[in-house]
Parts: structure tokens; sequence; C-alpha cells
């Protein structure tokens, strides 16, 4: 009875506790809720306003014109992306029909099948992208990437590295490893003759190979064209490899006929009878022997004319060599014109032509050189040469200078690749023609050979450019004359510096009388110890 009278005393005071905390909830939440401005929060409608609705719809209706305007503002940045979209995807759409995209290349292993598909058509590409089957127009000689060429033994270089050797045996591994791959490949090749599997063939070797070029494309691979002995004298086995950063493919495998391949060697001159003599020398020794050689001389003026043509006449008679055909120009010497008469001149069928100076000593492997590395609408081939320096510079310690023959070695102590002359080339003649020849306003040395060439970068034939072991410019004092120009002027002179000796050697003879004075105090100091 006590606590039935007791809970009836608190019920009162339950009820006024609920009622002031139901008051304070209100409150809390009509703060909390009551809609904000832009800048500043929006006054709750007071009790005295005229009409506390209309407030509140006047709020409203502000936030969603608010909420409109944004919306559009979205709307037209979504269009504008959707357009950009678009744009973007015709242009991958466009570049993908062109070349597939390494990234559509995806392993997919529930369809290997269609990942090596896909792996193997981007491989293919890349050959595709290369200059293997045709030339790419290049804007300036500075864009060609060279070639380098090597044997079984050594690798001829210009990017000589650390070592400064222009020919060495491969140093690092990478580079040793990786031509002994491509030869084993090539001969594996070679005895794996496709669709022809029960005839009996011929066991190649690498000691059939002759010789290789390489160079890399840093964007899309390595090409390699490697030449084997043929079945017969005068013909070889080419086979072209190429390495799109990936597993090697073999591109072409061809019989190489060179039997009937005519070099036409074309040497434009005046005066300089006691040269031409040695080169007569040279190219009864190499050109005469090879026995599908013609030899054009253009020569300029009369002074020493009547001594250079006996010469020509003496030696090729002794040599019963009747492939001969001397030019005579009442004129002042032009090397391109004469190089240009010498071309035009020819009358019998398409024929490679050798551009070739009076101090240029070739070797027999040369001459398959340039027959191998032309091709009529294809290729045309830039050998770089090998310089000699002045030898009495080289052997000024020796007793005696050695022969010609001897002194024909390629170290960095005896010359270097002449990378920047354009001078000696061979190319059909058809080809020649068809790029429009020399420019014939260009008068004495120098110029004539760097405009021709970059004719050839500018077209879509591809240009060989590799240093060869069988080409050597004779060192012989160079004479600058005051009639060039002063561009030619200072060309010649670049090359008059360059031809002397190497750093080290021009060195020492700058210090020579340091190095003198030096010896003399040793010797001083050793005789009062």
């Amino acid at each position: 009875m006590m606590l039935r009278r007791g809970f009836i005393l608190f019920l009162p005071r339950l009820v006024g506790l609920l009622v002031v905390a139901c008051c304070s909830v209100s409150i809390v939440y009509m703060l909390a809720c009551t809609p904000k401005g832009d800048n500043q929060q929006l006054a709750l409608p007071r009790v005295h306003n005229l009409n506390v609705k209309e407030g509140y719809e006047a709020i409203l209706q502000e936030r969603e014109e608010q909420h409109r305007n944004y919306i559009i503002t979205l709307k037209k940045q979504i269009a504008q992306l959707k357009s950009e979209l678009q744009g973007r995807s015709e242009l991958l759409k466009n570049m993908q029909d062109q070349y597939p995209d390494p990234l559509d290349i995806r392993l997919d292993h529930s369809n290997p099948e269609k990942a090596q598909a896909n792996l193997l058509a981007f491989l293919r590409s890349q050959i595709d992208r290369a200059e293997v089957h045709s030339g790419v127009k290049l804007s300036t000689e500075y864009a060609a990437v060279p070639f380098e060429s090597f044997t079984l033994q050594k690798v001829y270089q210009l990017e000589t590295g650390l070592t400064r050797h222009p020919e060495e045996k491969p140093v690092r591994k990478d580079k040793r490893d990786e031509l002994i791959e491509v030869i084993e490949l090539a001969v594996g090749s070679l005895n794996d003759p496709e669709g022809d599997g029960n005839a009996k063939h011929r066991v190649y070797t690498a000691s059939d190979f002759v010789e290789g070029i390489y160079r890399t494309e840093k964007d899309k691979g390595t090409l390699y064209e490697l030449t084997f002995k043929g079945d017969a004298k005068h013909q070889f086995k080419k086979i072209v490899l190429f390495r799109p950063f990936g597993p090697v493919m073999k591109v072409k495998n061809e019989n190489v006929n060179m039997a009937d391949t005519l070099i036409n060697v074309i040497v434009p001159l005046a005066k300089r009878a006691s040269k031409f003599r040695q080169f007569m020398q040279n190219f009864r020794e190499m050109g005469m022997q090879d026995g599908r050689i013609h030899l054009t001389v253009v020569y300029f003026g009369k002074e020493q004319m009547n001594e250079v043509k006996s010469i020509l006449e003496n030696t090729s008679k002794s040599a019963n060599f009747k492939n001969f055909t001397f030019i005579q120009l009442n004129e002042e010497f032009s090397r391109g014109k004469g190089l240009d008469v010498g071309a035009r001149f020819w009358k019998g069928n398409n024929v490679v032509l050798f551009f070739c100076d009076v101090d240029i000593y070739f070797t027999a492997e040369f001459l398959n050189s340039c027959r191998l590395n032309t091709q009529p609408g294809k290729k045309v081939f830039y050998p770089v040469l090998f310089s000699q320096y002045n030898p009495s510079i080289i052997y000024g310690h020796h007793d005696s200078i050695p022969s010609l023959e001897q002194q024909l070695i390629i170290k960095k102590e005896t010359g270097f690749w002449r990378d920047f002359g354009f001078g000696m080339t061979c190319q059909y003649r058809s080809d020649f023609i068809n790029i429009g020849g020399f420019d014939l306003d260009i008068k004495g040395w120098g110029g004539e050979d760097v405009h021709l060439y970059r004719k050839y970068l500018h077209s879509n034939l591809i240009v060989i450019r590799t240093p060869v072991r069988g080409l050597f410019h004779l060192w012989h004092e160079k004479q600058c004359l005051d009639e060039l120009t002063p561009e030619q002027y200072k060309m010649c002179m670049q090359s008059k510096a360059m031809n002397e000796a190497s750093h080290g050697q021009l060195g020492m003879l700058v210090f020579k009388q340091e190095i003198e004075t030096h010896l003399q105090r040793q010797k001083l100091s050793s005789k009062k110890t």
C-alpha cells in the first residue's frame, strides 16, 4: 500500500522531467536543421513573421535554384569530357590500326593461343616499323643510324666506348654473346632449309661466315645482315635477322649471285701523277684480279695529262686489262662534276658505281662488300673508311717506315674511322640518275658528297652506313687553297688537322721539349747518386 502511494507521488515529477526533456530535444533539433544560406546561417522564422510557411518556401526555392544551376554546370562538363573521350578513342583506334598497341597484348591465361598470336603480331609489327624492307625518309644526316660490321674475330665499330679501339674482339660479354647467338642461329637456318626436307644440302658451319653488319634502333630492335660463302665462286648466302627486343626472328633467307655484277670505279683527277701511279699499283693487284670491274678516269686540264694517261695504258697493257675509259675535260677541277660526268658517260647495262679518289686503297673484300650492300631501287652503300695518320709521325721512332701493306692495319695509333666523310660510296647508276646526281654548282673540294648523301637520306632508299675493314684513305699532305669558299676552307682545315696523328701523338710533339728536359734532369740526377 505504501509502495503504491509512493509511486503515485513520484509520477507527476517523472512526467515533468519527460516534458522538459522533449522540449530540450525539440529546440536542439530546430537549431541543427535550420537551412543555411551561401554565406551565413538563415534565421529561423520567428513567431511574429507574417507567414512561417512562406519563409520556408522561399528558402527551399533558393536552394532548388542553386541545385539546378549546379546540375547544368555538371552536364556541360560531362558533354565536354564525352567529346574529348570520343576524339581520343578515334585517335587511339587509328594508331592501333597502323601499329598494334603493346597494351593490347595481354597474357590471357584462359586463352593462351590468342595471347601468343597477339604477341607474335606485335613483334612482327616491329619489323614493319624498322628499316628492314624499305627506307624511311630522314630530315638530316644526323638522324641516320649507322651499322657496325663484324667477322668471327673482330667488331669494327664507330662507337668505340672507353677502349677507343676502332676494331676489337668484343670486350663486353653481352655483345660477344649476342653476335655468337646470331651467327649460330643463321648457321642453323642455312642447314634447315624450308620446304625441302628430303633433299641433300651442304652443311654450313661458322667458318663459312664472311662478314656481317648490324644496328639497333632503340625503339624497335636490332637488325642483322649476315653473309656466308655460297655454293660456287662469287656466290653468297645472305641471312637477315631481326631482334625486336625479344626473340630473334628470321626475316629473309636468299641466294645472292654476284658473278655478273660489274663495278665501275670512277676517279676524278687533276695532276697528281705520282699518286695515280700508286693507285694503279693497288688497282692492278686488287681490281684487275677481280675480273668484274671497269675503271673510269675523268681528268681535268692538260698538265701531267700525258703522264697519267701513259700510266693507265701501260699498266692495263701489262695486265691485259681493257675495261677502262679515259675522259678529259678542259676546265677547272670539280670533284662532283668529274664523278657526274663519269657516271653519265656509261652506256652499258645498269652497273654499280664506286666513287673513288686517287688516294684510296681498297681490297678485294671491299669490292664484295660494295656489291652486297647495294641493290637497285632499294639500297645504297656509304662505307666509313679508315684514314691513315702521317707515317713519318707514327713511325718516327723506328729505323725506317714500313711498306704500305704493313702500314694498313686498323689500330687507334695508326688512324681513325673517317665518319665525317661521305665521298666514297657505292650505288647503282639507275639510283644515282634518279636521285638527280651531284650539285654541279659546287666547285673545287668538299660539299658535293654531303649534298648527295642528304639526297639519299631524304629518299625511300635504305642507306647502309658502316665501317669497313678493306677501304683506306692514304695519308698525304693536304693543301687548302685560297680559292675555296669560307665553308670549304674550314672543312679542308678540319680534315687536315685530323689527318696528322692521334691526340696523344700530337701531344707528344707539342711537349717534345718538355719531355727532353725531363729526361736530361733524370740523367743528371742519376749521375749525382
